[in-house]
């Protein structure tokens, strides 16, 4: 088909070799052969012979290497895309002049290092993408040469140094792209002098960089999206009042000291993003009903006051961690359809918690820990089905867990920890079988663990600690899947909303995916870990913990603990289980192992010795006993994992006896009865001791026989004679 102008294979899941009878192709001006997958072979050469081609497209299809240098060649090429690849260098065609009508450069997304390409060989660049490399060194002073540049992305490379003024001469220049750098110094007005078309402007993540522009500045453009996100801004830059046409603002983390400004909520009715977290910006947040926002983060900041009426549009709402007070009836008012994510932790806010969650039908994420509220859980928080995440620890709760939760179906993160919850854990828990996260901790919970909770085969984290709870430990742990297995088994694509990392990018219209990611807002909660508490954020979702400690749990440790071999921290002290250590060598994961303050007795396994990974023990106040096993990992620990148990010797305790009583007991490692066995085991000893003790007694001694039925004999005389004259007495009366 050597008249073949246009040949498009992209998309095609088109793999292997790319037929070099290609080359014949010699009046081709289109080749695209994008999202595919070629094993990572590099670019083929003989495409630098394709002399006619305009528009080059070789983007997401696992290309390995260097480009060719036979790409000198294609002096007629207006668009070359090779982006998300797998490309390591640049060949000195680059930096030649051989690419003066390349309108379209795109190499963003491999593995480019070094400085960048000399811009001065792209005189007709109206695209240049160069993201997601390893550029160092600074921008080149020639950028401002590109005067036909509309599109500029430098972001998430390592370039340093200064922002050229020379960037302010790009009369075309619509959108620019440098955050996530290490740039730094003053970003002034002489930057934008010329910038009349700019729409979007990004300089996020360059904590060096520093906004100058004076009071009363006018800018000469009118943008649709601004993100100064951890940067230097300091006061509310006034110039964005000026901005009429604003749908995107990220002010987050931007060392903004001041009050918001009341023309902020006054803004044009395009705004539909405002990222403002991370401040110290202060006031109150007026009605914001009227506004068309529908993600909205003011978290981590000053702000006070009652919580205001939300837009009825909105999807997302962050108010965590400010000064807001009063109760929040006011969210009763209205009904938000759209919402999916609600957070307002760490406020001072109080009362109870309104019982009007229907009005939020799509609600996935509910975050109202760490504040002062009252009552009971509740009861329609389990008409929501599509609820994911319900975090409420911190707060004065008190009541059981409403029934009524068992509907939400969807409920993967449950953290009640630190209220006044009563009752027992309800049976129907392990009918939520999405549950990733289950913290019931410092409640006063009591009754016995329930068997129906093993049925929560995704669970990585359960915490019942510091309740009530007694009898003895289910031994079914075997069902938990994600603690069986070594590998992490967390979905992160599937679980995003779970910490707050929720972008919703299905319902951003018109925001740049550039702009997408930006929401990190994760939610936390407080564990035991390595015997202090740790607060975890995201970092929760590789943790595999079962945590039972301070509660009254009896009998023996379940046997079924021994198969979680994917199991990171376990926390059994302070109850009142007895029996043996069972052989826990296959939890090839476990770093932190606490079983301190119980009735444990015999040896420590010397499969214990084996889990490498370990970094935390404590197994003191018990009655364990012998030499403690030889290996480099037990004997790393201080003496304190090993004291108070009177029985118990050798390093880092002091060295054994050389005849230690201890040591010639018949006991071997996993020779564990549960504790129902124990007790049928003493009842038997009990009988046989008991019966054949006084039976046997009579059967050997004649003159015990002959005392002990003299004996039985008076007894019956004397009962016959006062049942006698009890009757006589009554029939006289």
């Amino acid at each position: 088909m050597k008249q073949l102008q246009h040949l498009s294979l992209s998309s095609s899941k088109f793999s292997g070799v790319i037929p070099p009878q290609l080359r014949n192709l010699t009046n081709l001006r289109t080749l695209d052969l994008s999202v595919n997958d070629f094993g990572g072979i590099p670019i083929p050469e003989f495409i630098g012979s394709m002399k006619q081609l305009q528009h080059l497209y070789l983007s997401s299809s696992n290309f390995s290497r260097s480009i060719p240098t036979q790409y000198g060649n294609l002096t007629n090429l207006r668009t070359l895309d090779l982006s998300q690849n797998s490309l390591s260098s640049i060949s000195p065609f680059m930096f030649g002049s051989v690419f003066g009508s390349l309108e379209t450069l795109l190499l963003s997304d491999n593995q480019f290092t070094g400085l960048m390409p000399s811009l001065r060989a792209f005189p007709s660049l109206i695209e240049l993408d160069l993201s997601y490399n390893n550029f160092t060194d600074s921008i080149p002073l020639s950028i401002g040469q590109l005067s036909k540049l509309q599109h500029l992305d430098l972001s998430h490379n390592s370039l340093e140094g200064l922002v050229p003024p020379s960037i302010g001469q790009l009369t075309k220049l619509q959108i620019l792209y440098l955050s996530h750098n290490s740039l730094e110094g003053l970003v002034s007005e002489s930057h934008f002098s010329k910038l009349y078309k700019l729409a979007s402007l990004d300089l996020s993540f360059n904590p060096l960089l520093m906004l100058d522009t004076s009071l009363n500045w006018s800018p000469p453009f009118q943008l649709n999206d601004l993100s100064l996100a951890r940067c230097s801004v300091g006061q509310f830059p006034k110039w964005i009042q000026t901005q009429m046409n604003l749908s995107y603002l990220d002010l987050s983390g931007a060392n903004i000291t001041d009050e918001a400004p009341r023309w902020l909520w006054n803004m044009s009715s395009s705004l539909y993003h405002l990222y403002l977290s991370e401040n110290q910006i202060s006031g109150t947040v007026p009605n914001i009903s009227s506004m068309s926002i529908g993600f909205m983060d003011l978290s981590y900041n000053q702000f006070s006051g009652r919580i205001p009426p939300f837009p009825a549009d909105a999807y997302v709402v962050l108010l965590s961690g400010n000064m807001l007070s009063d109760s929040i009836s006011s969210i009763c008012k209205t009904r938000q359809q759209s919402l999916r994510y609600l957070d307002l932790s760490n406020n001072q806010l109080e009362g109870e918690v309104p019982n009007c969650w229907e009005n939020m039908p799509n609600l996935e994420i509910l975050n109202l820990a760490n504040n002062n509220f009252l009552g009971e859980i509740s009861f329609s928080l389990g008409g929501l089905p599509y609820l994911r995440t319900l975090r409420m620890h911190g707060n004065n709760l008190c009541g059981e867990l409403p029934n009524s939760l068992r509907l939400s179906q969807r409920l993967s993160f449950i953290d009640v920890e630190g209220n006044k919850l009563t009752g027992e854990i309800p049976f129907w828990i392990g009918q939520l079988y999405e549950l990733f996260f289950l913290n019931l901790r410092g409640n006063k919970l009591h009754g016995s663990i329930p068997s129906d909770i093993c049925n929560l085969t995704n669970i990585q984290v359960l915490d019942l600690s510091i309740n009530n709870l007694s009898w003895i430990i289910p031994d079914c742990f075997n069902k938990f899947t994600a603690f069986s297995s070594e590998d992490v088994l967390f979905d992160t694509r599937q679980h995003e909303y779970l910490f707050g990392q929720v972008l919703f990018v299905d319902f951003l219209p018109n925001v740049p995916i550039h702009l997408a990611p930006h929401i990190e807002r994760y939610g936390y909660s407080s564990l035991h870990w390595k015997g202090k508490e740790h607060e975890y954020w995201e970092n929760i979702r590789f943790l595999k913990l079962i945590d039972f400690s301070s509660n009254r749990l009896t009998g023996n440790i379940p046997k079924s603990f021994s198969t979680m071999r994917g199991l990171i921290s376990l926390n059994l002290s302070r109850n009142s289980l007895t029996g043996l250590i069972p052989d826990i060598g296959n939890m090839h994961m476990l770093y932190s192992l606490d079983l301190s303050h119980n009735q444990l007795l015999g040896k420590i396994p010397t499969s214990l010795a084996e889990v490498h990974t370990l970094g935390f023990l404590d197994l003191s106040n018990n009655n364990l006993s012998g030499k403690i096993p030889t290996g480099t990992q037990l004997q790393s620990f201080n003496a304190s994992s090993y004291a108070d148990n009177d029985g118990l010797c050798g390093d880092p305790l002091p060295n054994c006896p050389t005849n230690n009583p201890w040591d010639n007991m018949n006991e071997k490692d996993g020779n564990n009865f549960s504790f129902m066995e124990e007790v049928g085991i003493s009842m038997g000893f009990g009988f046989i001791f008991g019966f054949w003790g006084v039976i046997g007694s009579f059967i050997l001694k004649k003159s015990w026989r002959i005392a002990f039925f003299n004996s039985f004999d008076a007894a019956g005389d004397w009962f016959h004679v006062m049942i006698v004259v009890f009757v006589s007495k009554w029939r006289r009366s």
